[in-house]
């Protein structure tokens, strides 16, 4: 069956679906994305998806191209084309087609809507947590506004290669002070050698991530010890555990960082429980 995408009011056959060499997500990565869950047809947290989206939209002061009804619709609708039952929903939103000029194209100028989806096999997903994941660090070279889940993901393809060159799923970025903000398409967790569920504050040096904040739901209700703060790379070295969660992955494992064991190199009690708990606290809709 032909994947279908969503392109700006048609849905269209992959192979068909384009938009113009001059739409500014092409030109100046100009745009913003969201990556939803979808479980047994269901969208996971959409309602946090979009609040993180307008967020985005409205500090890049791009327009909202249609309403959340509608927008709801389309994410629907391209789930049910691609028969999807387990797997992810991809919005994208630029700032639209105009002349290449590096300042906001004339007002009025239409955003461009983009919208795929795909299954994922969740056996293959539930094989890498009963394994465990390796991680790398690599220092953190981004922009100073990664609060907003921006399409401008250069440094994060640069962080993901080197970690696929070295063997590892993912790379932890690391700032100058030798701090693990968070993963390339992740947020990073510890659980440190006293026993406390560590993760970095939000701020403008990460992304809030949606599965983040529904993972300090769980914690919480499990009755974790928990603690937002920065946490040194020699820290998750010394750790009793390491995770990385994102919605793709939910809660992933890490057994190794930089080819070091995290503990006895098995995944831990707590990112288990996290992970088996997830969904209990996760919205569907």
């Amino acid at each position: 069956m032909s994947r279908i995408a969503y392109v700006n009011g048609r849905y269209l056959p992959h192979e068909h679906a384009q938009v113009s060499i001059e739409d500014r997500g092409f030109q100046f990565a100009d745009g913003v994305y969201e990556v939803c869950e979808v479980r047994g047809g269901h969208l996971v947290d959409e309602r946090r998806h979009m609040a993180r989206l307008d967020r985005s939209l409205s500090e890049l002061r791009i327009a909202r191209p249609m309403s959340a009804a509608a927008l709801a619709v389309v994410m629907r609708e391209t789930v049910r084309r691609n028969r999807v039952r387990d797997g992810i929903v991809y919005l994208q939103i630029t700032r639209g087609v105009s002349r290449r000029d590096f300042p906001f194209p004339p007002r009025g100028t239409q955003p461009s809507v983009v919208v795929t989806a795909r299954s994922n096999d969740l056996e293959r997903l539930e094989r890498a947590a009963a394994e465990g994941i390796a991680v790398i660090t690599v220092p953190d070279i981004r922009w100073q506004r990664v609060d907003i889940k921006s399409v401008a993901l250069l440094p994060n393809v640069l962080a993901k290669q080197a970690a696929r060159e070295q063997g590892a799923r993912e790379a932890w970025l690391v700032d100058a002070q030798g701090r693990v903000t968070e993963g390339g398409s992740s947020n990073a967790w510890i659980v440190s050698r006293d026993g406390m569920l560590v993760t970095h504050p939000l701020g403008r040096d990460i992304l809030p991530g949606i599965t983040r904040s529904v993972v300090i739901e769980v914690a919480k209700a499990q009755g974790l010890a928990f603690e937002e703060r920065a946490f040194t790379v020699e820290e998750a070295y010394a750790a009793r555990e390491a995770f990385v969660t994102s919605a793709s992955q939910i809660v992933m494992p890490v057994i190794s960082i930089d080819g070091r064991p995290v503990a006895n190199g098995a995944p831990g009690l707590v990112a288990s429980a996290l992970r088996r708990d997830y969904h209990q606290h996760a919205e569907f809709s």
